[in-house]
């Protein structure tokens, strides 16, 4: 019973250690070798499959009634389009820029939309996943119209123009965000039995979510271990992105107490997806860019858990 208890206590802790540990398990062991050449597409299905399984689980809780734009949802779209104007703006008038690798890291951190999981963290902390999934959807439509617009200046790219870049965004970030909330809706109307269920299934979402992000840490550990990116620079993408993280978290919380959503104001703009992170840098600007989305998932990841911690401890 300690052990269950503790799990449950530091089920993210235990995630990202056990996340952290598989890779280095799994790469040393020579058992494991004929399966490596298909660890990669088992990965890019199994953890699809599990975001989608949780965004359902905890969107059928979601009244659709709930989901209200709240003056909160503007205040930080506004913060994360100016801040990405602000750094896009730099790199353009400064192309030769030398620290051009730590701007770029920067404003992936700062343009990036609110993770997928954000909803069920903000629930579980006692706020309203309603409202944290309302910016999801703003905050994807904001980054699908920006990016396109002002990445291929920022750092050119032949054939990256406005539209190629709109559509891949769009089916990078849409298919995993409105497919479930579509499904929960279909459930919700047509059969409501199955909805009854799905309504007292209670923290399945929270650890299926733990399981995506073990496997989410197993894919940044690779990231940052293949990386060939100098130390010093990886060190300094490690400290802007969590400068980018903690601002985040302190300024989205400071506006959501503003409007009477504290939690779901810092989980919307300080919890990212870090895995968007990694394939804008990879696709769009310095690949070397990517490995700040690997930090990114580290720290918002520990604020997290502290999060959760907390409130276990007022419960």
């Amino acid at each position: 019973m300690n052990i269950i208890r503790f799990l449950k206590t530091w089920t993210l802790p235990v995630s990202m250690m056990a996340g952290g540990a598989s890779y280095f398990i799994y790469v040393n062991m020579p058992f494991f070798a004929p399966t490596r050449p298909y660890a990669n597409a088992v990965v890019g299905v199994v953890q699809p499959v599990l975001i989608f399984s949780m965004l359902f689980l905890t969107f059928c809780k979601i009244s659709f009634k709930e989901m209200k734009l709240k003056r909160w949802h503007l205040w930080h779209a506004l913060i994360q389009a100016t801040l990405f104007t602000v750094l896009a703006g730099v790199l353009i008038v400064l192309p030769m820029l030398h620290s051009r690798v730590i701007v770029e890291s920067a404003m992936l951190c700062l343009l990036c939309p609110t993770a997928t999981a954000a909803a069920v963290v903000t629930s579980k902390l006692g706020g309203s996943a309603a409202s944290t999934t309302t910016y999801t959807i703003i905050i994807n439509l904001l980054v699908a119209a920006m990016a396109p617009l002002l990445l291929p200046l920022a750092h050119p790219h032949d054939g990256l123009t406005f539209l190629p870049t709109f559509n891949m965004i769009l089916h990078k970030v849409f298919p995993m965000l409105i497919c479930p909330l579509l499904a929960a809706w279909a459930v919700r109307r047509f059969c409501p039995p199955l909805h009854r269920m799905m309504l007292k299934v209670k923290d399945l979402a929270f650890y299926l979510w733990a399981v995506a992000l073990a496997i989410a840490i197993a894919v940044t550990v690779k990231a940052i271990v293949h990386s060939t990116v100098p130390v010093e620079y990886q060190l300094c993408i490690a400290v802007v992105s969590l400068v980018c993280c903690l601002f985040q978290f302190v300024i989205g919380k400071l506006i959501g107490r503003r409007y009477g959503e504290e939690m779901e104001g810092g989980q919307a703009l300080g919890q990212k997806n870090t895995v968007f992170i990694i394939w804008m840098g990879y696709t769009f600007l310095s690949p070397v860019t990517a490995v700040a989305g690997g930090f990114y998932s580290v720290w918002h990841n520990i604020i997290n858990s502290w999060q959760l911690r907390k409130a276990q401890d007022r419960s």
